[in-house]
């Protein structure tokens, strides 16, 4: 620690400095010397001026307590440990605190660019900002030290194991992953495969009630990950919970991309989602079927639901619910970063092979959100040594599939730069055109409050989109966890307003909050539809129709890499 003289002339030249940048900031520029805004402007000159009188106050708190009082620190859980507490460690939590508003600020205040590019810049500088935090280096996080000290250095030789696994496998490592067996604690769920394709399998899940909804659930999970989100560990499942509630229900599982799926295009996903509720309907002798689509699954069955009606088959749906999904790209959020002309083109050169690495998009994610999935782990498994914590949504996660690559650019270029889909006829389907005006199929629309993949404003305006009956319902939490909600849980809430509301701010002002999970209200607007049963027998029980099993449920698709 410096001695009481030597702070003593530092904050004699801290004070002289701040002094002199306050009368730089307060005097006009000389003369004939010209404006520019940035540099000598007021603006900028102002906001110079509390950068150094922020600075200016935390060395005077720093150095002597009692003349500056101290600020109560903001909330934030890097810094929850008890070590920040100190003098010296709580000036450099402060420090950075106080350069990352500024910094902020500054981005914030930038005039004359394009606004899709200021929100580009400040989220690209919230990314410097949270790599920076002193949390993620060994000399500026008292924790480390002091593990350190305490392992004698053990713990950072654990930590550079588990980065060398990772950059090893290519990949960021968010649970233990010898915690997990997809067929054994994920994805357990008893059921048959009984058809298998090119592109998808089809299983049909082991009713557990005598009798069942005559119509059955058809489920199309992303292909930009594995379908078991939908099914973890049994009292997480809404697979399981769903067949305890006398259900029929079928799964799509996607097969992860490779060199043969080098040609696969929209098209050919929106054609195997009608192939599969063909396949659910001549299966089981119905006319219809209740169709589920998650995320950009979600995004697919809307264009399967105007491809239908093009052609005069809308009714093969009885009904179709949408879990975080789009249509409308206009308020696409944090992921519009990622798809300007000159990304794309480099998103175009990863993959030679004709598919995309799963990781890419894995990554892609992690930036979205890198202070909690990105950076934590950094502290946590590398600089702290920590063992990994057994997740099985996180190890779900960290699973990645790979994607079609002209399937993935045309999805970006068309749907999330130039937002065709909302366009009467300007996109088709094996020629067929699109207009998402004439579905009148029955919708239930969920969207998560906090989701940043799939936001709450951009999914409302599938209700502008659709023209038949509509329940809108917006869930507690985010994109995964706000759908994987069971009731057993008693966690967040959702909400619903029954009244009609032109826009999502005007259905929050109305809506009623219910606490716990929306499976129920899901379910019981599902039975409202049609509240028919039937017995199980037949082709109700899975692999005793006219399509016999292939396999056990989960299948070869969720195991492929």
């Amino acid at each position: 620690m410096p001695t009481l003289e030597e702070l003593q002339h530092w904050t004699w030249v801290m004070g002289r400095a701040q002094q002199m940048m306050m009368e730089a900031a307060l005097s006009p520029p000389p003369e004939g010397m010209p404006v520019v805004p940035g540099f000598n402007d007021p603006a900028t000159m102002g906001r110079v001026r509390d950068f150094w009188s922020d600075s200016m106050k935390l060395w005077q708190r720093f150095v002597d307590p009692a003349a500056e009082p101290s600020v109560a620190p903001k909330p934030d859980r890097r810094f929850k440990a008890e070590q920040w507490q100190s003098p010296l460690f709580d000036w450099i939590r402060q420090s950075y605190q106080v350069i990352s508003d500024h910094m902020l600020r500054g981005v914030d205040a930038i005039e004359g660019v394009d606004p899709k590019q200021k929100e580009q810049i400040r989220f690209a500088a919230q990314g410097f900002i949270d790599a920076m935090s002193p949390t993620n280096f060994p000399a500026t996080n008292p924790e480390v030290l002091d593990k350190i000290v305490e392992t004698r250095g053990e713990n950072l030789l654990k930590g550079l194991q588990n980065m060398l696994a990772d950059m090893g496998r290519g990949q960021l490592t968010h649970s233990d992953s010898r915690a997990f067996e997809v067929g054994r604690n994920l994805a357990a769920t008893p059921g048959k495969v009984v058809k298998r394709t090119d592109l998808y399998e089809l299983i049909h899940y082991t009713p557990t009630t005598e009798q069942v909804a005559a119509v059955p659930i058809l489920i199309f999970p992303p292909w930009i990950n594995r379908f078991y989100i939908l099914d973890l560990a049994p009292e997480k499942s809404l697979i399981k919970w769903l067949v305890d509630q006398g259900f029929s229900v079928f799964m799509v599982s996607w097969k992860s991309a490779d060199a043969t799926m080098k040609d696969v295009i929209w098209d050919d996903y929106v054609t195997a989602q009608v192939d599969a509720i063909d396949t659910v309907r001549e299966l089981l002798s119905v006319e219809a079927v209740h169709s589920v689509g998650y995320c950009v699954a979600g995004t697919t069955l809307a264009a399967t639901l105007a491809w239908l009606s093009a052609k005069g088959e809308a009714a093969k749906v009885a009904s179709a619910t949408f879990f975080t999904a789009q249509v409308d790209f206009s308020k696409a959020g944090e992921l519009l970063h990622f798809v300007d002309d000159e990304q794309l083109k480099l998103i175009s050169t990863l993959s030679p092979e004709g598919y995309l690495d799963g990781r890419y998009l894995a990554m892609t994610f992690n930036l979205l959100r890198g202070r909690d999935l990105i950076w934590n782990y950094v502290t946590n498994n590398y600089l702290l040594g920590r063992d990994y914590v057994p997740f099985d949504l996180l190890h779900w996660n960290g699973d990645v599939t790979n994607l079609p690559a002209k399937w993935h650019l045309s999805y970006l270029t068309d749907l999330y730069r130039d937002n065709l889909l909302v366009k009467p006829g300007a996109m088709a389907v094996a020629g067929v055109p699109l207009d998402l005006t004439k579905v009148a199929t029955p919708a239930y629309v969920q969207a998560g409050r906090e989701d940043h993949i799939a936001p709450a404003e951009s999914v409302w305006k599938i209700t502008e989109a659709f023209t038949g009956p509509l329940r809108f319902v917006l869930a507690g939490s985010g994109h995964i966890a706000g759908v994987v909600n069971p009731p057993a849980s008693g966690k967040y809430q959702y909400w619903t307003n029954d009244q009609p509301a032109a826009t999502l701010a005007e259905f929050v002002a109305g809506a009623t909050e219910t606490k716990g999970s929306w499976w129920p209200d899901w379910a019981a607007w599902l039975r409202q539809r049609d509240s028919a049963t039937v017995a199980v027998t037949g082709a109700r029980v899975p692999g005793e129709g006219a399509l016999p099993a292939l396999d056990e449920a989960p299948g070869r698709y969720v195991r492929q890499r």
